[in-house]
């Protein structure tokens, strides 16, 4: 690696942040990482309390089986390594109802015979979900260059990768236009209602829940051991091996453009200067929170108006006992909703932590709750009127009452209990009311917004939000990309 004097800032320490600025950095860019935060990983975080490891931003990795395109770009990242295996959980899901259990298996045909024989009265419907399941295993996410990108090593998709997608395409609009609700409760059976409901959030449409479950079939979306902590730090490590540098508690304030060209940042009421600026901080905040004059690219104001935002409350719990006799994501169906943040929740879908290596002390558990739907305005409310602490408390103790109804040994050997709240998300991650992806409404258009700025030279953009529905998958090809554009724009080659 030769270095060249062009000098680049990434802003943000996120998965979308750390692939561009080590993909920068391997093609010979000078490349500086400001992180607002003391750690990187962004919204794929985890934190310790008394030695409990709560996972609160990746429940599964897509792209961690070797057979997936993706998983190459994992690995020239360093995200995976040696150090964090890959743990294929199966079943993804269990539902347990009294002495009933329905498992969502990983294999398509075991999960029609499994799901046939609980509930024989959805057979025809069983039958068309495993039909879809299959259609939609040969589609994955692209990884490819940009036209004109003088690459080291090219990559692009061959002609049998391209044609094992043709046969979804029958099945996009319709699943597009159908609501994941709507095609869950066309499942006469309640059980495998509830254990559907769990899978995503309730505002998005059936392709989202379909995709997911393709996706799972494949045998990917396993969970490195350690966690989205353990996956940013190989991250953030293979860059500084590269001599990129990392400045963390440095929120930046500005980007400065000066006559249509990036000229640096302010950070600290510091001017830096540079030769070109990727944005990774999510670019709904961004695009209001770091330009002076507003950016004069039309897809600004689409961003805008059209973003809606999937928000959570994660609720983690440390308990002194082992739960190795339960699977490990079980789903409880319930009498009565659980209210929570101004909304109503039927099933709670908790993931038990009990055989992860490094997730709690010796013979105890972590266990963890997402609940998943808009709740943003009821917390920012809850802040402003001084109740912000109250309600997470109250929330706290009526989820452990409720769960105790399942599991009674958590009942006096909690050690450890924590809340997240979208105000939780927006105040470490600045995410646009701290949401993590975008909602892929029913009829909804998948909008992606470019990744290279046309007004301004030397700006990019990268990170979940820039194409729908976000996560992880789109962080890091979104960040590959951004470099990509780079090098073709300086005439270096991508390495």
């Amino acid at each position: 690696m030769s270095d060249n004097k062009k000098n680049v800032i990434v802003i943000g320490a996120g998965i979308a942040g750390l692939s561009a600025a080590i993909y920068a950095r391997r093609s010979g860019f000078d490349v500086t990482i400001y992180e607002s935060h003391f750690i990187p990983g962004g919204l794929s975080t985890s934190w310790t309390r008394k030695g409990y490891l709560f996972e609160g931003g990746m429940h599964w990795l897509t792209g961690s089986s070797p057979k997936s395109p993706l998983n190459k770009v994992w690995k020239e990242l360093g995200a995976l390594q040696e150090n964090n295996p890959i743990l294929v959980k199966d079943p993804f899901y269990t539902l347990i109802d009294g002495d009933k259990q329905l498992c969502l298996f990983r294999d398509v045909d075991k999960l029609e015979k499994h799901f046939v024989e609980f509930a024989p009265e959805d057979k025809k419907m069983i039958k068309k979900m495993c039909r879809d399941i299959k259609i939609f295993q040969g589609v994955h996410c692209i990884v490819g260059d940009i036209p004109g990108l003088k690459a080291q090593t090219p990559s692009n998709p061959g002609l049998k990768e391209l044609l094992g997608m043709v046969p979804a395409a029958t099945r996009l609009l319709p699943l597009i236009n159908e609501s994941y609700i709507h095609y869950v409760n066309r499942f006469k059976n309640n059980s495998i209602r509830h254990l559907l409901m769990t899978v995503i959030g309730d505002r998005y449409n059936a392709l989202s829940l379909i995709y997911t479950l393709a996706t799972f079939s494949t045998g990917d979306c396993g969970y490195p051991i350690g966690g989205s902590i353990r996956m940013a730090q190989n991250m953030a490590k293979t860059f500084e091996d590269l001599g990129g540098k990392i400045q963390y508690k440095s929120f930046v304030d500005q980007v400065v453009i000066q006559k249509g060209k990036v000229k640096g940042i302010m950070c600290k009421e510091e001017f830096i200067p540079c030769d070109s600026v990727i944005v990774t901080q999510d670019a709904r905040s961004a695009i209001d929170t770091l330009f002076g004059p507003s950016l004069k690219d039309k897809w600004v104001s689409k961003m805008r108006n059209d973003t809606i935002g999937e928000q959570n409350m994660f609720i983690c719990l440390g308990v002194k006992h082992s739960f190795s006799n339960l699977p490990k994501a079980v789903v409880y169906p319930l009498d009565k909703p659980f209210k929570a943040g101004g909304l109503e929740f039927n099933e709670l879908r908790i993931n038990n932590y009990s055989e992860y290596k490094d997730h709690a002390p010796e013979g105890c558990t972590t266990l963890t709750c997402l609940l998943l739907g808009e709740c943003y305005d009821y917390w920012q409310k809850a802040k402003e009127d001084g109740s912000y602490k109250e309600k997470k408390k109250d929330l706290c103790d009526r989820f452990i009452s409720e769960l105790t109804k399942f599991m009674p040994e958590i009942a006096d050997n909690i050690e450890v209990t924590d809340v997240a709240t979208p105000c939780t998300y927006e105040r470490y991650c600045h995410t646009y009311k701290g949401s993590w992806m975008s909602v892929w409404e029913p009829k909804g258009k998948a909008r992606n917004y470019p990744i290279k700025a046309k007004t301004v030279k030397g700006l990019y953009f990268a990170g979940q939000r820039v194409q729908m529905p976000g996560g992880l998958p789109i962080a890091v090809g979104t960040g590959r990309t951004a470099a990509q554009y780079l090098c073709r724009d300086n005439g270096v080659k991508f390495i």
